[in-house]
């Protein structure tokens, strides 16, 4: 293999390689941070001809180039061009508004990230888009759902909260044959652990407030698409006038450079809270896919090469102000509604309020938690405390 071409370097390597031009920067490592709405033309025929490497700030810088192409040079060969947005949710609801219109059928697995599935039940359908949510694990069977008008399938793998892991492949494979798009939130693995581009999915989105930016600190979103899509999602981004702030867009490029040290540590140190807490006699299930006992432990091995921090567990039947009374108790364990920085997290959640394809009852009170970069011991030591909060309050 010739490591010294960009193609053959593996993931870590091209994290840290590309979108980076040392000559054009000056020598200095990062390229600076472009401040920038006017973009002066030299010429009156280049003005007319909109002739020019960048036109205007709106669609595109120097430091947008260089994240784009980092993330193009990750996703791999099947990603024809990456669209940079201020948010996860803005990635998923630009994504939907490019790819649909009125008339139009979409599949929307039925673990989906809640506020993909209000955008759907909200503005999808004031415009005249049907919704119809799918078991996660319907696999090929998903194909007696498809109507005449239906354009895209929209997954996440695994499931937002229960985890639940979809066959992506088998319903690609369906979707595709039936000449409808498929969609992924990819936020849970990033494209270094799950290449969902080269599995069937033709636009790969990802909420890069979470793992990308790594710091809970950024506002950012990345839609990635193949050569068959890329055009109706630049065509989206262009008319719908998103764009990201330039600073978040260089601290999301900078967290892309050390994506690759952080999401191994969160997969080490979350698979070894995950078989903890496996063993704890308050547990009664863990839900987290890389774990061999899990149901979609199979797909997960086959499709995907790591785990992030970000796992389920359901408590044996407790009252809720115990469950309280456990997250009060907690000292490293913060209660926020995000996830993916280097802090771990706790939120309890309840799925069953909005479920509509599938029954969640899952015996017990259930809890999210991310786990962040501190010790693992002192996370086991937390949680212990919290655990005897739990039982005390009984």
């Amino acid at each position: 293999m010739d490591s010294s071409h960009p193609s053959q370097q593996q993931a870590e390597t091209r994290l840290v390689t590309s979108g980076r031009d040392t000559k054009a920067q000056k020598g200095f490592v990062n390229p600076p941070v472009f401040h920038g709405s006017t973009v002066l033309y030299p010429t009156a025929e280049d003005l007319h001809a909109h002739r020019g490497e960048f036109t205007y700030g709106r669609h595109g810088t120097p430091t947008t180039r260089a994240f784009q192409d980092t993330l193009m040079a990750l996703e791999g060969p099947q990603c024809a061009g990456v669209g940079i947005v201020p948010s996860g949710l803005s990635a998923i609801s630009t994504t939907l508004l490019s790819v649909l219109k009125a008339g139009d059928h979409i599949l929307v697995v039925d673990n989906i990230y809640r506020p993909s599935r209000n955008f759907c039940n909200g503005m999808l359908t004031r415009y005249g888009v049907e919704t119809t949510y799918f078991d996660p694990l319907i696999g090929a069977g998903i194909e007696k759902l498809f109507k005449p008008n239906t354009r895209a399938v929209l997954v996440e793998a695994p499931g937002s909260q229960s985890f639940e892991m979809p066959d992506i492949r088998a319903i690609a494979e369906v979707a595709h044959a039936r000449g409808a798009l498929v969609i992924d939130d990819n936020t849970w693995a990033t494209p270094l652990y799950h290449r969902s581009l080269e599995q069937g999915v033709d636009i790969s989105m990802q909420a890069a407030t979470k793992y990308i930016g790594g710091h809970s600190d950024i506002m950012f979103g990345t839609i990635s698409a193949n050569a068959k899509a890329w055009p109706q999602i630049s065509e989206g981004i262009r008319l719908l006038g998103v764009c990201a702030g330039p600073d978040d867009v260089f601290l999301a490029l900078r967290g892309l450079r050390t994506l690759s040290v952080r999401l191994a540590q969160h997969h080490r140190s979350g698979l070894d809270m995950a078989r903890w807490l496996a063993g704890r006699p308050e547990v009664a299930r863990v839900l987290h896919p890389a774990l061999e006992s899990d149901p979609g432990h199979a797909i997960w091995k086959r499709d995907f090469t790591g785990a992030s921090g970000l796992f389920s567990i359901v408590l044996k039947p407790a009252p809720q102000k115990a469950v309280d009374t456990m997250l009060n108790t907690l000292k490293l364990f913060g209660m926020g509604f995000s996830w993916g920085g280097f802090e771990s997290l706790a939120i309890p959640f309840d799925c069953d309020a909005y479920r509509t394809a599938t029954k969640w009852a899952p015996g017990g009170p259930t809890l999210r938690l991310h786990i962040g970069l501190e010790s693992v011991d002192d996370l086991k030591a937390d949680l212990d405390r919290g655990f005897a909060a739990l039982k005390a309050a009984m």
